[in-house]
């Protein structure tokens, strides 16, 4: 069994900084691109920040500049570090990863944690 779990969410003001990680446990022989993705209310799931397993990342425009995605391959952990935050970055984040598991394989979910920011 895989599993992703996410921490670091919270409630900060408008033009503070909040750091969420990401842990991926489990069964798991490797773990290839993990990303983060968020959904607000009444609105899709969307793309933040993705990143192989050699560092190669990219970002929704809406976020460039302000958020910085990074991992740790030895920890099967991805970060990411939220600058500048907006209110409009108020969401639901989840992690999602690409694993390769000793009993299942496939694209996994966490449970999200929620980003709350007040203007």
């Amino acid at each position: 069994q895989v599993q992703l779990v996410e921490s670091g969410g919270g409630l900060v003001q408008a033009g503070g900084s909040l750091r969420l990680s990401c842990i991926a446990s489990g069964s798991i022989f490797s773990v290839n691109d993990m990303a983060w993705y968020r959904q607000a209310p009444r609105s899709e799931r969307e793309l933040v920040a993705r990143i192989s397993t050699d560092g190669v990342t990219n970002y929704a425009d809406s976020v460039k500049g302000r958020f910085t995605i990074s991992r740790d391959n030895a920890k099967r952990t991805i970060y990411l570090e939220m600058n500048s935050l907006k209110p409009e970055d108020t969401a639901v984040y989840f992690c999602n990863a690409d694993v390769i598991g000793t009993l299942l394989s496939g694209n996994f979910w966490g449970q999200g944690t929620q980003v709350t920011v007040s203007s």
